[in-house]
């Protein structure tokens, strides 16, 4: 099993969902090798809940993940902590939208929930909680201290990070740091557009049905991560369709 922990399905927070960008998502991500994602959108985009209305309809959720075309679709979200920083959090379907309810008083930037309390939240569920991108220079984890950080199940190797921080001195170094606090490290995209995917990604000796033999798989480092030789082109390409899609979309959004 290929599969990309950190993913999303809109262009950008304000922009709208689009099932035919969804589905064009997905057929393309099947193109680069993935036969499974983390749909880890942010908790605080604009309408989360017509992501989940739609596919509800339209795909087939078995085991702990939507069947969607070639690819496993594991749910997820993004969490902004107080503190400054983002947690990704990969579960069960009901349990991530209950998990969404809850903190739909923490959406607001002035009111993010903290991150003790975002993880006694997590912890009473079957939940993979992973560290977002680490060293980002706007949402980094190195804050928090080492007692905290390891309450989470990983850390994030992130595409779009490797791309602007050099690949292997970003790798070295976000290496050393799970070392130290005894976590395992896994990769993520981070992708808003298709021509990211594979970038980062992480190959699975099995395939995994949902997310306690995720955690399981990982725990036991029956994985290894994969970062694709032309990483630098696929960031680069993706963030300048992003750049220009989204400036489209935000211009243009209808009211209503």
């Amino acid at each position: 099993m290929k599969i990309d922990f950190h993913s999303h399905v809109k262009i950008s927070k304000k922009s709208m969902f689009m099932p035919d960008y969804f589905a064009e998502m997905m057929k393309e991500a099947a193109k680069s090798g993935l036969t499974a994602l983390a749909m880890t959108e942010h908790f605080n985009t604009k309408r989360f809940m017509d992501i989940y209305d739609y596919i509800d309809r339209k795909y087939v959720y078995e085991n702990g993940y939507y069947v969607v075309g070639d690819i496993r679709v594991f749910p997820g979200v993004e969490v902004d902590v107080k503190e400054v920083g983002h947690i990704l959090l990969i579960g069960d379907r009901d349990d991530i939208l209950d998990i969404r309810s809850t903190l739909e008083p923490y959406t607001d930037p002035a009111n993010f929930i903290g991150f003790d309390q975002l993880m006694d939240l997590a912890e009473g569920y079957d939940i993979l909680k992973i560290g977002a991108h680490p060293f980002r220079k706007g949402t980094p984890l190195t804050h928090l201290q080492p007692e905290q950080l390891r309450r989470l199940d990983a850390l994030d190797l992130n595409g779009k990070d490797l791309y602007a921080q050099g690949i292997e001195p970003y790798r070295t170094r976000l290496t050393d740091f799970a070392e130290d606090l005894g976590l395992p490290v896994v990769g993520g995209s981070d992708t808003h557009q298709f021509l990211q995917y594979s970038a980062v990604s992480n190959q699975f000796e099995q395939a995994c049905l949902n997310v306690t033999e995720l955690k399981a798989a990982i725990k036991a480092g029956n994985y290894h991560v994969e970062i694709a030789e032309d990483l630098m082109i696929k960031v680069k390409a993706a963030v300048l369709v992003k750049k220009y899609m989204k400036q489209l979309l935000e211009d243009h959004t209808p009211v209503g």
